[in-house]
């Protein structure tokens, strides 16, 4: 793709019938030589017409120039000037994870406005095919879409190749890759019974010495309780809870981040604790007997005073996501449990919440979807019950008895 280009400043010339006539030559994008007439009844109104045109031209021409840059150097523009300044740092890091992970190795180096709706396709298709999940190829769709999107209404490009691109159904894409499309509730991972006790069983196991293999054990024990989510308990300070009225208030989060020198990525990543992740977040979280004895637990292990976290490094700061979550996995490697996220721990915690459990009598004893959300900090129950419920039906044998019709 050439870039357009004025290649006459204009000239006017008076017609044998004594109107006024006027020619500005330019190169159009596709290299072609090209010329645009005016006429008038006097030469300073076709002179005025044709100054406009080249000052139009020339505005048109710099909203151009981004079309002929190479995707990779248009789309990181973008992200920096628009996208940056407007989500969560770790929004922003995903985002550009997949630009850079995604998206430029197969497209980086194609110029903006030569990519068309079969290149993005075939692009999707490619890391479909590579077995990556529905969800990441997703994120892939929808920054090209909202990317494209700004272009073509700011008139950038003429046609927006996204426009006849959409992302393949779930079902199908699954399907694609001989999978099966499973709804959302089955595959939750919650902790059986039995991994409950081996996880506990390794997570305070001791040394010959005494000591105790794993730091800041009861911390997982507490999030199994408390269904809190990881940046909530690292971010909990110990004046955020009430032992006496049995309750802890959730109030920040703790997140890891890319290092940045503004906008530009340098090596390595930092801890920011800072606002939680919406709204409803926010919220005080009752504690049960459990619950307390791994706060006291945690508090006999590591206290550095009332403004600490309650889950501490060693020296008094806050313990790093990343190396919270690769003690969790060495727990779980050691007592011979499949790998399960952290976030299983809540999700155990919603499913036993609303499955209930059944006394001696056979009678279950459960929460609404509404209070387990509430407890979460979900914005709705439906979340609650999609995303985070493994339902249970053996809790329902028997339950019909007496029932019948």
């Amino acid at each position: 793709m050439s870039q357009r280009e004025i290649l006459t400043n204009g000239s006017a010339f008076k017609r044998t019938d004594g109107r006024w006539c006027g020619v500005v030559w330019y190169k159009d994008e596709h290299g072609e030589r090209k010329r645009k007439s005016f006429s008038g009844t006097t030469k300073a109104e076709v002179n005025k017409k044709m100054k406009k045109y080249i000052v139009e031209f020339n505005e048109d021409k710099n909203d151009s120039v981004e079309s002929l840059k190479t995707l990779e150097d248009s789309l990181q523009n973008w992200l920096q000037v628009f996208k940056f300044p407007a989500v969560e740092r770790t929004t922003y890091d995903r985002a550009e994870s997949i630009a850079k992970n995604q998206i430029y190795p197969q497209l980086g180096k194609k110029v903006v406005g030569d990519i068309t709706a079969a290149d993005i396709k075939k692009l999707l298709n490619y890391w479909m095919t590579e077995d990556y999940a529905y969800t990441t190829v997703k994120k892939v769709y929808t920054l090209l879409n909202e990317y494209f999107r700004y272009l073509y209404q700011q008139e950038i490009i003429t046609k927006n190749p996204m426009a006849n691109v959409e992302m393949l159904k779930k079902a199908n894409f699954m399907s694609a890759q001989g999978k099966e499309n499973l709804p959302p509730t089955e595959t939750i991972t919650v902790f059986s019974e039995e991994e409950i006790e081996k996880f506990k069983a390794e997570a305070f196991s001791v040394f010959g010495n005494g000591k105790r293999k794993y730091q800041q054990a009861a911390a997982y024990i507490l999030m199994l309780n408390t269904g809190l989510r990881t940046g909530e308990a690292l971010g909990l300070l110990n004046t955020d809870i009430d032992l006496d009225n049995r309750v802890m208030h959730v109030q920040r989060g703790v997140k890891e981040v890319s290092k940045r020198e503004g906008v530009t990525e340098k090596s390595g990543r930092e801890v920011i604790v800072g606002k939680l992740k919406s709204a409803t977040s926010k919220r005080d979280i009752p504690l049960n007997d459990t619950a307390i004895e791994m706060i006291k637990d945690l508090r006999k292990e590591f206290y550095f005073g009332e403004d600490s976290p309650l889950i501490p490094d060693e020296h008094g700061e806050v313990t790093r996501p990343v190396n919270f979550r690769k003690r969790f996995y060495r727990i779980l490697t050691a007592a011979g449990i499949e790998t399960k996220g952290l976030h299983s721990l809540r999700h155990t915690f919603a499913t036993r919440l609303i499955n209930g459990v059944k006394d001696k009598n056979g009678n279950i004893k459960s929460l609404t979807p509404k209070q387990v959300a509430d407890l979460l900090g979900h914005t709705t129950s439906e979340i609650t019950e999609l995303y985070y419920v493994k339902r249970d039906t053996n809790m329902l044998n028997g339950i019909t008895d007496g029932f019948e019709l």
